[in-house]
């Protein structure tokens, strides 16, 4: 998680995957200074020398309860897998947490990672994706107003596995560009979705920082193809 106290406050809940960095990254460029809760990460970069860390456990809501105090604006990238009870509890009861809380807080904006649908993979990951439904429907439920939930498939860039780099864009960036003009295969039947194509996750942590300190940038679902318009855009 990350908390920002500034003009205005920001907070990112994150387990520090690929994504996570580069949204705790891309909303350090933001707002200059960021606390952050979510445990020391091992990232050896120079902006996270500036980040004071801290911990807190979603599934506890008194673990991290004050963080949100002045906080106007919420990022939540925290899922991951396992059995179907595990990614349901990760992937839904721990954002639903996390939403209520900042509901309750008054924080005026929150942004949600949530994920694409794949069609057939929907039930292989049956915990998964509920949880992810979960939540955004608590979001909605809550934040008609100043919710965001984005919705990408594929996410690619180099991620770390111990000491080693995996260039995940070697297979990403081409299958991107391929299938973002092949929009009618996603509409096909049962196998359509598995054409959604793929996203940079610089292009991702864009439009949810964007989302998140942009007054005027629209509540609602954005799909992979609005991830990569938005993050074509120049911010207001």
């Amino acid at each position: 998680m990350c908390l920002h106290l500034q003009r205005r406050s920001y907070l990112c809940w994150v387990e520090m995957d690929l994504l996570a960095h580069m949204s705790a990254k891309k909303l350090w460029t933001v707002v200059l200074l960021l606390p952050v809760l979510a445990g020391r990460s091992s990232i050896q970069e120079s902006w996270a020398n500036s980040v004071t860390w801290h911990q807190g456990n979603l599934l506890s809501t008194d673990s991290w309860s004050d963080a949100l105090k002045g906080v106007t604006s919420v990022i939540s990238c925290v899922g991951g897998f396992g059995s179907n009870s595990y990614m349901y509890k990760i992937n839904g009861t721990a954002n639903i947490n996390a939403i209520r809380a900042a509901s309750q807080e008054g924080v005026k904006r929150f942004v949600y990672i949530s994920a694409a649908d794949f069609g057939v993979a929907n039930y292989l990951l049956q915990g998964y994706y509920e949880g992810k439904r979960a939540a955004e429907t608590e979001l909605l439920t809550r934040y008609p107003y100043g919710g965001v939930i984005l919705r990408p498939g594929f996410i690619y860039g180099t991620r770390r596995v111990g000491s080693m780099k995996l260039p995940l864009g070697v297979i990403g960036s081409p299958l991107e560009m391929i299938l973002q003009h092949a929009k009618l295969l996603s509409q096909i039947p049962l196998v359509g979705p598995l054409f959604i194509p793929p996203v940079n996750v610089t292009a991702v942590a864009k439009v949810a920082v964007r989302a998140a300190t942009d007054p005027v940038f629209p509540p609602g679902v954005i799909d992979v193809h609005g991830i990569s318009r938005y993050s074509q855009q120049r911010s207001m």
